[in-house]
């Protein structure tokens, strides 16, 4: 099975998704950034998605880097290198045999450069249903696991339990 890498135009997804549009629009650009970041790195966790979020240095100029942060890659292009450009350059180099890369962006230029190397393409809007999605799994089996811890501390042991179970069969029969 081909190893899933997800690379996300970071600032396609703060333009297109609500809450991080709201911060932007407020100029809190940093806390879209680390909202986007936080809500990514929990969805790769859980899909098991090596990902790497790219963002244009022209919000940040003078900032080029790459470092590693709560599990994902994030990287600040180079003032000269839009976030596109990267993301169609490593997406080329990346995508091979052995590694399927998926690229988030709403930018149909991008897309179809990134179709013609051979990439998969998800919008800014399907990543963000796919982000909620993910999301609400993530709540329902933390609850499962709450409720099974709840039940491991149970006063009854597995014998008593069956044994009430059948008890609750007889009662019911009889009426």
């Amino acid at each position: 099975m081909k190893k899933q890498l997800l690379i996300v135009d970071g600032y396609n997804m703060i333009g297109a998704w609500p809450e991080l549009v709201t911060l932007k629009n407020q100029d809190r650009l940093e806390e879209a950034r680390e909202a986007l970041l936080f809500r990514l790195s929990n969805f790769a966790k859980y899909q098991g998605l090596e990902t790497i979020i790219v963002f244009d240095a022209q919000f940040v100029p003078g900032i080029t880097q790459s470092y590693k942060k709560y599990q994902l890659t994030v990287v600040f292009t180079k003032e000269d290198e839009t976030a596109d450009s990267y993301i169609e350059r490593i997406a080329g180099e990346l995508n091979d045999r052995l590694t399927q890369v998926t690229v988030a962006t709403s930018d149909l230029a991008e897309q179809w450069t990134i179709f013609s190397q051979g990439a998969l393409r998800t919008s800014a809007r399907e990543l963000y249903k796919t982000v909620q999605q993910t999301e609400a799994l993530i709540a329902g089996d933390t609850e499962d696991t709450h409720f099974q811890n709840f039940r491991r501390n149970s006063p009854w042991d597995n014998e008593q339990l069956q044994k009430l179970s059948q008890k609750l069969d007889e009662l019911s029969r009889k009426k």
